[in-house]
């Protein structure tokens, strides 16, 4: 006979907190929201956290190179999405890795041959006003000159007007030898009030480029996830397919952290992968693992050897797991499940493995109670989607912006090995849709006020950490009446235009 849970399964939407003693200390300003990415003994430190408890989803439509970086920005991480050749994911985590470690290898450059044409053309694709002027055109080539947008007007120059002609020539710009440290640029720049320093090798060959902008883009900046050597942190996702080819290519780009994609995650298809990576590299390489929606596949995947857990099937806006499948839980009840498993794990073996809540986060409120649940931090799809930085078109939609936003089960990303079961290469069902999300506007925008919500809300339940909030919250459940009288009621709402 099947084993039927005794309760239904519920979603964050049939949870409230209750407010519990605040100390005049209880300021938002105060909150910590630092959290473990990776698992760790008792008594020590994890070796990877994220400085605020939100993660972008392994999705085509939301975790490109651009997200990762603006993300890494606000003290978050995102994965990479793996459901691409393997060359151009490693190419994007290439990209969050050179982004800033003050010295930058250009990734925009043209010959002194070519012209204003394909120097609007170059700064229309990637967005950058600054273009280095190389011998071959090429990043590491002899360096001839610098174009920005103050060396043409687009209005009084014909466009085949060659670069040569146009370009701030290398003797009159103020340069550095590649072995100036960042300190010392940073001081040429501010000494000579410039907003870019080019660092050349002896034979004049360009090394790096350090700009003003990434200094105050740190200052902006103070959460901002930086590994040992000031780059941008970033994960990448891997599959249970093409594991020994993918894991090495990222690994040599520089991605901090891998996590293996996949529907559901209670498969020895992920112990097979995760087994390669500790065979081949011990524990010194990390490795997230998911989903699951029960305190026995958690249990399964921690001892695994996973260094993070994914929970939750179905709950994302553009998965139709459930209805196609008929599996998954809701997911506050799996996250509370699985939670008390991680619990109990660490009890008995003094190992924390944290957990990802993945799905089912409608509400800023939302992310709160599902920290509060025991979810070490928060993967967002639909969330991120919304934004600037997304890797999506902003379409016009009767006369709304929206962004296109689509899952890894669609037919549109065919990311069939998300979805297989050891079977054939390719996706027998959709199980995913292809949507559109309202546009929102900059992710550092949106970031900071879920944020301020979720500190607010920590400090009414009296709590300046995250693991503060897991022992003292206090949570209940609401009945669908309540649910309408938190919402505005009983009035007739004045005109918001």
């Amino acid at each position: 006979m099947a084993f039927y849970y005794e309760e239904p399964s519920r979603t964050f939407s049939e949870y409230l907190l209750i407010p519990g003693y605040s100390s005049a200390k209880c300021i938002p300003s105060e909150v910590s929201l630092k959290t473990p990415l990776v698992k760790y003994r008792r008594g020590e430190e994890p070796s990877l956290s994220i400085n605020i408890p939100m993660v972008s989803a392994i999705m085509q439509s939301v975790s490109d190179d651009r997200l990762a970086v603006a993300l890494a920005q606000e003290g978050g991480l995102s994965f990479i999405y793996g459901s691409q050749p393997i060359e151009k994911q490693a190419k994007m985590v290439k990209k969050v890795k050179r982004y800033r470690a003050g010295f930058v290898v250009s990734d925009s450059n043209v010959s002194p041959e070519m012209t204003l044409a394909d120097v609007l053309r170059l700064t229309e694709r990637t967005g950058h006003s600054t273009i280095a002027v190389t011998e071959d055109g090429g990043p590491n080539g002899k360096l001839l000159g610098i174009v920005t947008n103050k060396d043409y007007r687009v209005s009084r120059m014909s466009p085949e007007c060659k670069v040569k002609d146009f370009m701030t020539k290398f003797q009159d710009l103020v340069y550095a030898h590649e072995e100036t440290t960042l300190k010392e640029a940073n001081d040429i720049i501010w000494e000579h009030k410039i907003n870019c320093l080019p660092l050349v090798n002896k034979d004049q060959e360009l090394v790096y480029l350090v700009f003003r902008k990434d200094y105050d883009t740190h200052k902006n900046n103070e959460h901002e996830l930086i590994d040992t050597s000031k780059r941008y942190m970033t994960g990448a996702g891997i599959n249970t397919r093409d594991y020994a080819e993918r894991v090495p290519a990222l690994l040599e780009a520089g991605a901090d952290v891998l996590c293996i994609d996949s529907s559901e995650g209670f498969s020895e298809w992920q112990k097979i992968t995760i087994d390669y990576i500790r065979n081949n590299y011990g524990d010194k390489v990390k490795v997230g693992a998911g989903n699951v929606v029960d305190g026995e596949g958690f249990r399964f995947l921690a001892e695994a050897g996973a260094d993070f857990v994914k929970v939750g099937i179905g709950g994302g806006a553009i998965c139709i797991t459930r209805e196609q499948k008929g599996i998954g839980r809701g997911q506050a009840t799996a996250l509370i499940d699985v939670a008390k498993a991680r619990d109990a794990y660490y009890e008995e073996t003094g190992i924390y493995v944290p957990i990802c809540s993945d799905g089912g986060i409608v509400h800023d409120y939302h992310v709160t109670l599902a920290l509060a649940m025991g979810a070490d931090f928060i993967m967002l799809g639909r969330y991120f989607a919304r934004f600037d930085e997304s890797p999506t078109k902003k379409v016009n939609i009767n006369g709304s912006y929206m962004k296109e936003y689509w899952g890894e089960g669609s037919a549109r990303a065919r990311n069939w090995q998300r979805y297989d079961m050891g079977g054939e290469s390719k996706l027998s069902f959709e199980e995913g849709v292809d949507s559109l999300v309202p546009y929102a506007g900059t992710l550092k925008d949106n970031v900071n006020l879920t944020l301020s919500k979720v500190r607010s809300t920590m400090c009414n339940c009296g709590a300046l950490t995250i693991s503060e909030l897991q022992k003292k919250a206090k949570i209940t459940l609401v009945s669908s009446t309540s649910i309408v009288e938190g919402g505005a009621h009983d009035v007739m709402l004045r005109d918001q235009r």
